[in-house]
C-alpha cells in the first residue's frame, strides 16, 4: 500500500519546450491517499495515459518528482514500485490456463508452490472465474481475459496500487456496468490504492470516491461526483459533467445591468456586483439544464427565448433554445406543460455560477 505524491510534476515530449503547448502534463501537485479509489477523467489528448505512466514507471517525468510514501521513484522501474497496471487491451499469455496466468506473477517472485494455489483460487472466486481456471486463455472471451488481467495484479500481496487505462474500452456495453461493480468490490475488500483511467464520466464516477479532471494536462478539478456536477470549478468541467452540460454565456457589465449581447440578465446583485468589479474580458455565467424553469408567462426573472425543438426522453424531456443568437438546454420534469415556440426561461439564482478566465470564482450569491 502507498501514498503517491506528484510535486511540481511535468512532462513534455519535446527535448526544448519552449511553452505551455510543449507539454503533455503541466505543472501540478496531487497526492493520491493510500487505499482511494480515485478516476483521472478526460478527453483524449488531455495527458490522462502519459500521467499514469509517469506514476507507473513507465515514463520518466521532465520535471518534478513521484514519491511513494515520500520516498522519491523517478528512476525506479515498474517492478521495483510493486505497481500493477491493467491496459486497455488484456495483458495475457493465450497459450496459458487461466489460472497459470493468475500464478504468473507469484511464481516470477519464487513463491512456494503451497501458497500460490489458495491465493489463485482466492482471486478466481473473486472475479467470477473459477469455472473457467483449467480453460486456455485464447478461449476466453473479451470481458473474461479483461478479468484475468485485473486478477494478474490482485494476487500479489506486495502490490502499492493497481492503474486502469481505460480497461473497459474494448468490453460489450451490457458487461461493462457488472466489471464497474465488480472493480468496486474489489477495492472496499482489498483496500488498495486504485487510479482508473477513462473519457466515460458515467464509468468514473460509478468506480470512483474522487475525480481528477483533466484538461489541457492539468488537473483543473479534484473532487467528488456530487462536487463536479454541483459547484464545477472549470468551465470545462462543468461542460463534460452532465448530460447534457453546463450552459454558458458570456456576459459583461454595460449600463448598471449584466448583459449577454444585447440582452439585460435578471441576476442577484451580488452576481452583478462581481460581474461589474471583474478585471478581465473573459467573464462567463454558466447554469445547468436542470436549473433553468421554462414557463409561457413572463415575469420579472425570466427572459424571452426561442424554442428550437423539444426531446422526449421518457422521464423528462430535454428543450433547445436561443437566447441572444445561442442555442442553450432545459430539462424539463415529465408532465411539463406543453411549450410553443416562444417560451420565457427564468435561471435559478442559487445555480448561476460566475467564471472569469474559465475558472469558478465564489460570489455570496449561491
Amino acid at each position: 500500500m502507498a501514498e503517491i505524491t506528484l510535486k511540481g510534476l511535468a512532462h513534455s515530449y519535446a527535448k526544448t519546450p519552449s511553452g505551455a503547448a510543449d507539454y503533455a502534463i503541466r505543472q501540478m501537485d496531487h497526492i493520491w491517499h493510500q487505499g482511494g479509489a480515485y478516476a483521472l477523467l478526460g478527453p483524449s489528448g488531455c495527458g490522462k495515459s502519459t500521467l499514469l505512466n509517469i506514476i507507473s514507471g513507465l515514463l520518466e517525468p521532465s520535471q518534478g518528482d513521484v514519491l511513494f510514501d515520500g520516498q522519491r521513484v523517478n528512476e525506479l522501474p515498474p517492478e521495483e514500485r510493486n505497481i500493477a497496471q491493467v491496459f486497455q487491451f488484456p495483458v495475457i499469455y493465450d497459450t496459458m490456463t487461466v489460472f497459470d496466468n493468475l500464478a504468473f506473477p507469484l511464481r516470477n517472485m519464487n513463491t512456494p508452490e503451497y501458497r500460490v494455489k489458495p491465493k489463485v483460487l482466492e482471486v478466481a472466486d473473486i472475479l467470477d472465474l473459477t469455472p473457467l481456471l483449467g480453460r486456455k486463455a485464447k478461449n476466453l472471451t473479451a470481458d473474461e481475459k479483461q478479468k484475468v488481467s485485473m486478477g494478474r495484479g490482485l494476487v500479489r500481496d506486495d502490490v502499492t496500487a493497481i492503474l486502469f487505462d481505460e480497461p473497459l474500452t474494448v468490453i460489450d456495453p451490457q458487461l461493462k456496468w457488472k466489471l464497474r461493480r465488480k472493480l468496486k468490490e474489489i477495492h472496499e475488500r482489498f483496500n488498495i490504492t486504485m487510479i482508473y483511467v477513462t473519457h466515460d464520466q458515467l464509468e468514473a464516477s460509478t468506480f470512483a470516491d474522487r475525480i481528477a479532471v483533466m484538461y489541457e494536462g492539468q488537473v483543473v478539478q479534484f473532487g467528488t461526483p456530487r462536487e463536479l456536477f454541483e459547484r464545477p470549478a472549470h468551465t470545462f468541467v462543468g461542460y463534460f459533467i452532465g448530460s447534457p452540460g453546463m450552459n454558458f454565456m458570456a456576459v459583461e457589465y454595460r449600463d448598471d445591468q449584466v448583459m449577454f449581447g444585447v440582452q439585460p440578465l435578471p441576476v442577484s446583485p451580488a452576481l452583478r456586483h462581481a460581474v461589474a468589479n471583474a478585471n478581465a474580458t473573459n467573464i462567463k455565467l454558466g447554469i445547468r439544464p436542470e436549473f433553468i424553469t421554462i414557463s409561457t408567462h413572463h415575469t420579472d426573472e425570466s427572459v424571452p427565448v426561442e424554442v428550437a425543438n423539444v426531446q422526449d426522453l421518457g422521464t423528462y424531456s430535454l428543450l433547445t433554445f436561443i437566447l441572444n443568437g445561442q442555442t442553450f438546454k432545459a430539462r424539463l420534469p415529465e408532465g411539463h406543460p406543453p411549450v410553443g415556440k416562444a417560451a420565457f426561461a427564468r435561471f435559478d439564482d442559487a445555480h448561476v455560477a460566475l467564471y472569469i478566465d474559465e475558472f469558478r470564482v465564489e460570489t455570496g450569491h449561491e
